[in-house]
């Protein structure tokens, strides 16, 4: 009995080294993604934040994994991707991870979605869309802050460009100091 897309002669088919690719592809990334979501869970159970998870992975290997700590820290910014990033960062004492990935249980707010932009990661994979969390009653004020559509952003928070003295010595910071710092 011949293997699937073997032929007689032992050659493999162009379509079935590339299926055995995806398929390849497809369990690595179920492997890191299940443990986000085993992230998000232990989160929710200890009492840390909302059920969302993260992984960084760098070179198949598993080197921060995170959950929301937005309760445990008191910080509105403690989500599990950019505590993910922060903590990767850190133990590999440099601000870029560009050789990595990261695994979220979610689809990133934009606030997470800039810190992996940020920190140069060179794949992202997420679990399911923001829609998901939505659903349940977190809200998408961020992306609606930004987008200037939502409640939120009509209630809340005012945004506005300074504008005389103060855009000018805001301005000025670029001028008085670049030559003092390296571009990262």
């Amino acid at each position: 009995m011949e293997d699937a897309g073997v032929a007689k002669d032992r050659t493999i088919s162009v379509a079935s080294a590339f299926s055995a690719h995806q398929q390849a592809v497809q369990d690595r990334d179920h492997k890191f993604l299940s443990r986000a979501v085993e992230e998000a869970y232990k989160g929710v159970e200890c009492g840390d934040g909302g059920p969302f998870g993260a992984v960084v992975v760098q070179n198949d290997e598993i080197i921060m994994s995170c959950h929301n700590m937005v309760l445990k820290n008191t910080d509105p910014t403690a989500h599990a991707e950019v505590t993910a990033v922060r903590e990767a960062c850190k133990k590999l004492n440099r601000i870029e991870l560009s050789d990595c990935e990261i695994y979220a249980s979610c689809e990133p707010c934009p606030m997470c979605f800039g810190a992996i932009h940020l920190s140069r990661v060179k794949r992202l994979v997420y679990g399911v869309e923001a829609e998901a969390a939505i659903a349940i009653g977190f809200d998408d004020f961020i992306a609606d802050a930004l987008r200037g559509t939502g409640f939120y952003q009509k209630a809340h928070l005012e945004i506005k460009k300074a504008d005389g003295s103060g855009a000018v010595i805001a301005e000025q910071v670029f001028e008085k100091t670049k030559s003092k710092f390296t571009m990262y």
